[in-house]
Formats: C-alpha cells, structure tokens, sequence
C-alpha cells in the first residue's frame, strides 16, 4: 500500500474494507510528503479516490491509528473515525481535483489541533464557499453523516467508522439550525443518492417532498442545534436610577436573525441554547419567570417567559439598535453592527 509503513495493521484494516467494495480497483492514492508526527504540516498520512459512475469516492487514512496503539482508549482507533467525500464527477474526469484532498486535509486539521472530533448529526458553517476555485457554488456549508456504503470496522486499534462528509447549501443549512442534520438528510437523499456534493447544484428545500417533510419535521421536532459559535456574546450589568440592576446582551447584527430562528424552534420544546465566544457565553431557555444568573467559564444564564422570548426573537430580525424587552422587565437586547443580512456572518462554526 502506498505511504504505508513496514507495519501499518490499522491502514491494512481500511484498506480491506475498500477491496471488499472496490475488488480489483486501483485508487487514485495521495501520500503525505512530512507526516503530522514528524512536523509536517498534514495530519491525513494519505487519501485514496476511487471513480464512480458520476461521483469520486473519496477515503481518508489518519484519523484512527494507522501504525500502532498510541491512546489510552481501548475500544476506539485513533479518533474514532475516517473521513469520505462523495463529488460529483463528470464522465470525462480522470483524475480528482486536488482541492478536495485540501478540504479533508482542513478538517482533519481542525480536528488534531482542538481536539473536537465529529460524529454524525454533527454540522459545520465554512463561512464562503467550500471550494475556493468555485466561488459562485450554493455549497457553504457541510454536515456529518455515516457513509452509506462503508460500515464500521474493528481494526487492531479499536473500532471506527467511516463518517461521510456532505456539501449543504445555504437554505439548507438555515434548516439544520432549525431542525436536525440527518433527518434533513434523510429527506434529501431519495433526490440526491448516496448524498453526492455536487458544486453546481441549488438547494433541495424548495422540492415539493422535502418541503413538506422539512415543515413537518420542525413542527414536530424542533431544533437539535445545541449551541452557536458567534464572534460576539457579551452581557454587561448596570444600575437604574432606582437603584435595580439592569442587564444588557450586545450581539452582532448579522448573525442575529439565525440566532432568533433557532431559538424560536429550539426554546418552545424545552431545550436550552447557548451562545458562545471565545471570551464569554449566554445560555438562554424557557421558564416561568424572567431570571439572569452568572455562571461559572464566563456563562451568563438567562431563563425567559415565553411572551419575552417573542419579543427577543423580534428584536433579533431588527436593525441594529437597543431593544427592551417588556416582558423581562430589566433585560435590554443591543443589536450592534450594519452589516447586509444576506452574508453568511459571524457565525463561525456551528456544531449541534
């Protein structure tokens, strides 16, 4: 196998799994020149492509242990996981496009420095295009599900599965936020097979079927979507002229309509959403009564009455300004920045 090592029984089991769906097929392999261990700048030690009629399948080696047991875990290989990629090929390509080995080569990146791992219904915003080579493409976003046709395997390093990556576009995506990534999913792929990421197509959520079981699902089951990543979550308490204190929440404009989307299909059904930065966080849910609470990690809990969640789902779909919420008597929502609201925004990874 190429870029293997003289011992490599975890890449032997991968590479098993593959033979047994691609007999006889030879791969489009890529090596790591310096591997991650060594200083080298990759974290995948190789990815192989295999051509399908109108897709690449695309397979990653790195994230579960390759060589030898180096973790204290047991039952999982490495990360717990590799990595596939469906793209759309066209009948006269023979040879992947190289930008997709650097996609994977990101995420795995992502993964080896903040030591998040993914998991299937787990999501992500990129924030622009998926390709940078395709700058007009709907694809800005991706969700994790397990490959269709690449069930997990126990290796000699522990178990792992093959968690596929899918290209989402913007409309749906904003349903993820508001519903949940692998029933939405589950709604596309009888229109879109083997959920193939194909960087020319529109979006699925205005077909008649997916619509209609999008609509369903929300209304049935709310948001999944836990916790949002924003550039800005700040909070700050002040006094009134009667001496009762005053609590303001300062969000940034653009991401502010997604966050009262979620919200709305999110607090209704009794879960909570948290809205994190790098320096602070606000943790908002339902209750009977207005409360606000510092927490410990610089979390300010915040339980709203549901006619205040109304008024702060509406103050979120305004322009930037300073909105006090009649309802939650001492609780102001500031709405700062101008920017246009059809930009992806400040959200910068969402993971739920």
């Amino acid at each position: 196998m190429i870029d293997s090592e003289d011992s490599a029984p975890g890449w032997d089991a991968i590479a098993a799994q593959l033979d047994a769906l691609y007999p006889g097929v030879e791969p489009h392999h890529y090596g790591t020149l310096v591997k991650w261990r060594l200083g080298g700048n990759d974290p995948l030690d190789g990815i192989s492509a295999y051509p399908r009629a109108g897709h690449w399948h695309i397979v990653t080696f790195g994230l579960s242990e390759l060589y030898s047991k180096e973790s204290e875990d047991l039952e999982e290989s490495g990360w717990g996981f590799e990595l596939t990629f469906r793209l759309a090929r066209a009948d006269d390509e023979d040879e992947p496009p190289m930008w997709a080995m650097g996609f994977l080569q990101n995420i795995a990146r992502y993964v080896f420095t903040t030591g998040n791992a993914f998991a299937p219904g787990h999501h992500l915003d990129i924030n622009g295009p998926i390709c940078q080579e395709a700058p007009g493409t709907a694809i800005r976003a991706i969700a994790f599900v397990d490959d269709p046709e690449l069930d997990p395997i126990d290796t000699p390093h522990g178990r792992l599965r093959f968690l596929q990556v899918v290209g989402l576009t913007t409309d749906e995506y904003a349903v993820v936020e508001r519903w949940n990534s692998q029933r939405l999913l589950a709604a596309m792929t009888p229109y879109l097979p083997l959920l193939v990421t194909d960087l020319d197509r529109d979006g699925l959520t205005r077909h008649p079927q997916v619509a209609a079981a999008i609509e369903e699902g929300i209304r049935r089951d709310g948001s999944s979507t836990g916790f949002l990543f924003v550039e800005q979550a700040r909070w700050r308490v002040e006094r009134d002229t009667a001496g009762q204190p005053r609590t303001t929440l300062t969000l940034d404009a653009i991401p502010a309509p997604r966050i009262g989307r979620v919200l709305a299909a999110r607090l209704p059904f009794g879960r909570g959403l948290l809205l994190r930065s790098q320096e602070s966080g606000i943790g908002l849910r339902c209750g009977e009564r207005f409360t606000v609470t510092e927490e410990g990690n610089a979390i300010l809990a915040v339980e709203l009455p549901p006619a205040a969640l109304a008024e702060l789902t509406e103050a979120l779909e305004s322009a930037a300004g300073t909105y006090p919420l009649a309802a939650a008597p001492g609780l102001t929502v500031e709405i700062v920045g101008e920017q246009p609201r059809d930009q992806a925004g400040e959200v910068v990874s969402e993971v739920g």
